[in-house]
Formats: structure tokens, C-alpha cells, sequence
């Protein structure tokens, strides 16, 4: 089925933010060790425990961490900054001011993590969230939770609304993350199951192996086989009933708020998709385009071409998270010795281009750094160390699969290929996705230490001065915005705004030289054309690329320079690890 995306997402810039670690825009709502009472993995929480000062160093223990006794990856996930839905509401006006038109929220539904993959429910923003978690609280302990008429809207829920509102307003969109496979054990209905077992009227909702009178007792299945994320059961090729209507509720209410779809979100991205079956998301997709025929649904499955194909077929998804384009820009632009050819780039460029449906490749989330990954800057500085395509085996600053890894601050070579990475990012085809601080400079390795709190520039923070392992660095590592990095973000934005054809636009390669580490694409609509060029290489180099068209082309990269085509070709010279943008002159 062709043409079945919103036209509106091949022209979105997407900017991913982790709300926990944005911005804290009010602190009343912070959580506190009561309000996080049973919210842990294990243990309580140690005494003294407070909110972890946000401009802190990363790396370094407080207080109470340190009276613990455990090390530093056992305190991250008790850590909590605070940010919050007021922060976001806050802060639009810097992510208008960097050319971003659509947002992507990490979940917001209640959880007790900072990440909100275990959810305690998916029908309320998280207290901590918004402006009255014990408000919030008491409304929420009123309502029958399988039953949408009794579902109340708290402060939290209307602090979303409000900032879906401030985000329309702006003429940008908004898409929250859906988390249909699992649910936390804190979910309102696992805890019933676990208090009543198979007396429970939600025991049909969960795959239980077996219940506390049984041999072995309570067990049932879990996403990973982490026991905080129970799984909702399937019946033949979708949902059990009971998670299918209550998702399909949780749906309309986020996407049509009493009704109105005006104030609505502009669609979802969908956590682990590959877990639910097609069924499922056949179904659920009718249901999603009967309320909002544009709304955009992106899955992340972080698989090859083959796998993501039955997804993208029409009758699923619109996109996935385009993991396969990070792979193969990690190994063009952050590797050194295993460092593949521009040809290779190219061809694996292709590839992804026309593995699906024409509509697809435009909508496509072209990222690279993600809560889930190494921030794009640590790539780029521990090149030939990480291996993006096992990202999802954590590498850590002192893991043993990397006993390498740098953890500082990134040097200029690294910021030059950052650079580069952000010029070519913005300028084909495919929806570009940044994830929150990479513009500001911001560095770290895998989940957790990608998710540092937010780096802002009216904020002075400590350098980093601890050692991963516990010890103190050779040379503290200053934190500050990186406002030269961020103001070429911005630029490449703009750049992709101003010219259509970077976002609508074929491509063709014009050329790839192993060589030189050259690659060069024509990009064309209707009769808009543009040729982006870009050198990996450490030296300039001189190309000749043949010319689609006559008479002069302007740099818009690089000052506006004029070059003249002569007898077919263009001949110009690149910068090391930089580019050009180049349109015909009218």
C-alpha cells in the first residue's frame, strides 16, 4: 500500500527528551522518599536520600550514596533530578529557537523508575510530573481502573494537556511513548492479581505460569525476564481482551481528551514492538486512524531490513526508529581502523532507502543517540571502542567488554566528527531525530550515563572531577553548554528548512570515492535540486562531481559561494571532516 504516512512527518525534526532529566521547572512536585516508598528495584532507600542536586557531577557520590556502601552504578537507579512537565512548558522556546517542529516524550505515564518503563498505570501522567503528586494520588485511589468511567484528570494530566496545547500553538507536534507489552508491578492491575491470585478478575490479563498455591508459587513472565516488568498475555495473534480494551481507552483518551482531538497528542512511538503481535498492531492502527487519520506511528525495532519489513507494509506502522541508519553511520563517521568505505556507506544508505514502501524512507526517525544508546560526542570520542550494534549489552565506563572506554569530555577531533555526522544527518532524506543535550555537547556511555540531567546554559555546573571506578580523575573535565556545537545545530536545521528538497527530495549518488572518503548526493524535487557533499577524510580534498545541472551553484553551507559547472562537471574543494550544500543559482 503506497502513501500511507503523514505527510507532515517528512518534514518533522525530532528532538527525544527523557523528562525526568530535562528541566526542573517547579520544585513542589519533587519526589521525596515517601512519595517513592516501594518505587524501588530492591532495598529502601538510603537514609537521607533526597533529590540529586542537578548540577552535580555525574560520576561523584553524595552523601548519602556514600553512607550506603554501594558503588556507583548500584546508586544511579535511586537517583531522581526532578525535571518535570513545567520544565518542558518552560523551555519551547529554545527548542523552537533550534529548529525543532516535533517532539518525541520518553514515557510520562506513573511509574517509580525515572525512566517510566513500568508503568503503574497508563491512563495518568506520573505525579512527580506534575504540579500535585499528593493531589493526584488521592483522585487517582477513587477510580475503578478498568473502568474508563470513572477515570478522573489530575493536575498532571492537564500540565500534559497544556503542553500539548503550547506545542500545537508553536505549529509543532507531539508523540508520547507507548509501552504496550508490559507493565511495572506497582500497575494497579498486577497488584490485584498478586493480593487475590486466581481469584483475581485481572488473573486472564498476565502470563501466570503458576499461582502461590502451586509448586514453586507466584510465577509468571516477564519482559527479559526482569521480574519489575510483567507482560500482558496474548491470545492466538493479539492481546488478551481485557489489556487490548483497556489500551485501546488509554489510546482515544491521549489522542482525543474528552472527546476533542484538537487537544490531542499527533501519535506514538511503540516500545519494543517486535514483543506484540501483528495482530495486535493491525487492529490497533485502525483504531488510531479512525481518531487522527496523519497521526504518525513509529516503532522502535532495532532489527534488520528483512524483520522490519511485515511492520511497514501500511496496515502497522508508519517508521521505526531507524537504528539500521545509526549503524551504518557509527561505522562511516566514529571508526578509524574498522572504518567502512564511502561506497560501502553508500550502499548500505541504499539499501535502506528502498527496503520499503517510497512513502517510508521520508517519515523515517533518522537518529543516532538515544536513552537506550552512548551519547553520539562518546561515539565519536571512543572510536573502534563501542560497538553500536550491541548497544543493547550496556557497555559501561569500567565494563569489562570495554575496558577502554573514555569517559572524557570529547576533544576537538571528536566535536569535528559530531559535527559532520549533524551536517549529513540534516541533509538527507529521512526525519532527523536529536536526542535532548546532544546539541548542548553533552557526553556519557550506555544507559545510565546517558541520561544525565540536562546541560543548559544559564546553569554552572561541576566539572567532573570523580573517576567512573571511584577514584578522582588526572584532570577534572569542565561541564558548560557547548554553545559554538549548539549554534551549529542550528544552522543545519535552518539549512534543512529552508531548502524543501533535503526533506522531500530523491537521492541519487553522484559520488563515492574510497579513496578519499568522499561521498556526494544529488537530492531532487520536481525541479528543486541539491547536491550534498561531505568528506570524512582528515585532509582536503578536490572532487569533481558530475554536474545535474548548467551554469553556477551556491554553497549554502559555507557563505554562499558561487561556483560555475564547467562542461558537466563541478569541481570544489572540501574541508577536512566538513561539507557542502550546494543549489543551482536562479
Amino acid at each position: 500500500m503506497e502513501g500511507f504516512t503523514p505527510e507532515w512527518a517528512r518534514h518533522a525534526v525530532w528532538y527525544q527528551i527523557l523528562p525526568e532529566r530535562f528541566a526542573n521547572g517547579q520544585r513542589s512536585d519533587d519526589p521525596t522518599p515517601a512519595s517513592l516508598d516501594g518505587s524501588k528495584h530492591a532495598g529502601a532507600l538510603p537514609d537521607g536520600w533526597r533529590p540529586h542536586p542537578w548540577t552535580s557531577d555525574w560520576y561523584a557520590l553524595q552523601p548519602w550514596e556514600a553512607a550506603s556502601g554501594k558503588p556507583l552504578m548500584a546508586n544511579l537507579a535511586d537517583r531522581r533530578y526532578g525535571g518535570d512537565l513545567a520544565g518542558i512548558l518552560q523551555h519551547l522556546p529554545y527548542l523552537q529557537q533550534l529548529g525543532v517542529n516535533a517532539i518525541y516524550l520518553n514515557p510520562v505515564f506513573d511509574a517509580p523508575s525515572h525512566h517510566k518503563y513500568d508503568a503503574s498505570t497508563l491512563h495518568h501522567v506520573d505525579v512527580h510530573l506534575g504540579p500535585d503528586p499528593d493531589g493526584d494520588r488521592a483522585l487517582m485511589a477513587r477510580e475503578v481502573g478498568d473502568d474508563p468511567s470513572t477515570w478522573v484528570w489530575t493536575a498532571a494530566d492537564r500540565q500534559l494537556l497544556e503542553l500539548i496545547a503550547a506545542v500545537h500553538a508553536r505549529g509543532m507536534r507531539i508523540i508520547l511513548d507507548g509501552v504496550f507489552n508490559h507493565v511495572g508491578r506497582r500497575h494497579w492491575a498486577f497488584r490485584d492479581l498478586s493480593e487475590k491470585q486466581r481469584a483475581s478478575r485481572f488473573a486472564g490479563w498476565f502470563k501466570v505460569s503458576s499461582f502461590a498455591d502451586e509448586p514453586g508459587g507466584f510465577q509468571y513472565e516477564s519482559w527479559r525476564g526482569h521480574a519489575s516488568l510483567p507482560e500482558f498475555r496474548q491470545v492466538g495473534d493479539d492481546l488478551a481482551p481485557g489489556p487490548r480494551a483497556y489500551i485501546e481507552a488509554v489510546t482515544r483518551r491521549w489522542m482525543a481528551p474528552g472527546g476533542d482531538v484538537s487537544r490531542g497528542i499527533d501519535g506514538w512511538r511503540l516500545d519494543v514492538a517486535p514483543w506484540l503481535p501483528h495482530g495486535f498492531w493491525k487492529h490497533w492502527r485502525r483504531t488510531v486512524k479512525s481518531i487522527k487519520p496523519d497521526a504518525y506511528l513509529v516503532a522502535e525495532n532495532i532489527r534488520d531490513v528483512a524483520f522490519n519489513a511485515p511492520f511497514l507494509e501500511g496496515d502497522e506502522f508508519d517508521a521505526v526508529m531507524n537504528y539500521n541508519f545509526a549503524f551504518a553511520c557509527d561505522e562511516f563517521f566514529f571508526r578509524d581502523t574498522t572504518r567502512i568505505t564511502a561506497s560501502r556507506f553508500d550502499a548500505l544508505l541504499r539499501e535502506l532507502r528502498e527496503a520499503y514502501p517510497a512513502c517510508v524512507a521520508p517519515v523515517m526517525q533518522n537518529l543516532f543517540g538515544s536513552h537506550d544508546t552512548a551519547r553520539l560526542a562518546s561515539h565519536a570520542m571512543n572510536r573502534d571502542r563501542l560497538d553500536y550494534r550491541a548497544f543493547d549489552e550496556t557497555y559501561h565506563p569500567r565494563d569489562s567488554r570495554a575496558p577502554t572506554l573514555d569517559t572524557r569530555r570529547p576533544d576537538d577531533h571528536a566535536r569535528a566528527l559530531q559535527r559532520l555526522f549533524v551536517l549529513f544527518q540534516m541533509t538527507y532524506l529521512g526525519a532527523p531525530m536529536v536526542y535532548y543535550g546532544d546539541e548542548a555537547g553533552m557526553w556519557g556511555a550506555n544507559d545510565p550515563c546517558c541520561r544525565k540531567p540536562m546541560v543548559w546554559p544559564d546553569q554552572k555546573y561541576d566539572a567532573e572531577s570523580a573517576d567512573p571506578a571511584g577514584g578522582l580523575r588526572a584532570q577534572a573535565q569542565p561541564v558548560a553548554f557547548d554553545d559554538g556545537l549548539c549554534a551549529h545545530y542550528r544552522r543545519c536545521i535552518a539549512l534543512r528548512h529552508e531548502l524543501p528538497v533535503l526533506r522531500t527530495g530523491s537521492v541519487r549518488t553522484l559520488l563515492a570515492d574510497d579513496s578519499h572518503q568522499v561521498l556526494a548526493h544529488e537530492r531532487r524535487a520536481g525541479e528543486a535540486l541539491a547536491i550534498v557533499a561531505i568528506n570524512r577524510s582528515d585532509a582536503v580534498r578536490t572532487v569533481a562531481l558530475p554536474c545535474p545541472g548548467g551554469g553556477g551553484w551556491q554553497d549554502r553551507l559555507n557563505g554562499g559561494t558561487v561556483l560555475q559547472a564547467r562542461e558537466g562537471r563541478l569541481t570544489l574543494a572540501l574541508p577536512s571532516l566538513w561539507g557542502a550544500v550546494l543549489v543551482p543559482v536562479p
